[in-house]
């Protein structure tokens, strides 16, 4: 399965600034500069020239609803314990009827393009633990100039529950795609939130 990547970030007090990421197989490179937006370019198959190249994302603003959701997941490689219990459990309870009933979860093994694909519209959401600074950093620039939003992976107590950017190297997010408004992305969050069950909890 050609999904894999070179991924490049460069942040300035933590905060993600320049992003590059090159999928070789597929000849699709995504790159950001904070504030000068997002682009997907399409390059020759020995990638030494531009096909093409499009503004993130790749689609208008559509409607955003959990239920209608695909939404991109890992289980990541240490398969026990606490997180990886955290992890199945929230992934049954998002799938059941009983639950956020999503339209489907995906799960590809690029964090990297799991957010390249966040930010391109192509699914609608991506939930992560577990991953490292630099397998998220050039992604998160992407999805967020793209118009999207990147909040903490594990919900903040009851009833505080205001969005805002998590820590860059706190290994715990929650993407989600560009909608038609902020209060649908809130509403979004908050009921992908009552999804999950427990918290995940990594050490550096």
């Amino acid at each position: 399965m050609p999904y894999v990547a070179i991924s490049i970030g460069f942040t300035v007090n933590r905060r993600p600034t320049v992003g590059v990421v090159l999928n070789p197989f597929t000849a699709q490179l995504y790159t950001a500069i904070r504030s000068l937006g997002a682009f997907l370019t399409l390059l020759s198959s020995d990638l030494s020239t531009t096909q093409s190249k499009s503004k993130l994302p790749l689609y208008s603003p559509q409607p955003l609803e959990l239920q209608s959701s695909v939404i991109a997941i890992e289980y990541a490689t240490e398969r026990q314990g606490n997180n990886y219990t955290v992890k199945v459990d929230t992934f049954k309870e998002l799938a059941s009827a009983q639950g956020g009933m999503v339209h489907a979860l995906r799960s590809y093994g690029s964090a990297a393009l799991n957010l390249c694909s966040v930010a391109s519209g192509f699914i609608d959401g991506y939930w992560e633990g577990g991953c490292w600074e630099w397998d998220v950093c050039a992604g998160w620039l992407i999805l967020e100039e793209a118009g999207g939003t990147i909040v903490s992976g594990n919900p903040p107590p009851e009833p505080m529950r205001e969005l805002s950017n998590p820590d860059l190297c706190g290994r715990v997010y929650l993407a989600v795609r560009q909608a038609r408004s902020q209060k649908e992305v809130e509403d979004w969050v908050r009921r992908f939130w009552s999804c999950i069950k427990g918290e995940l909890v990594y050490r550096r």
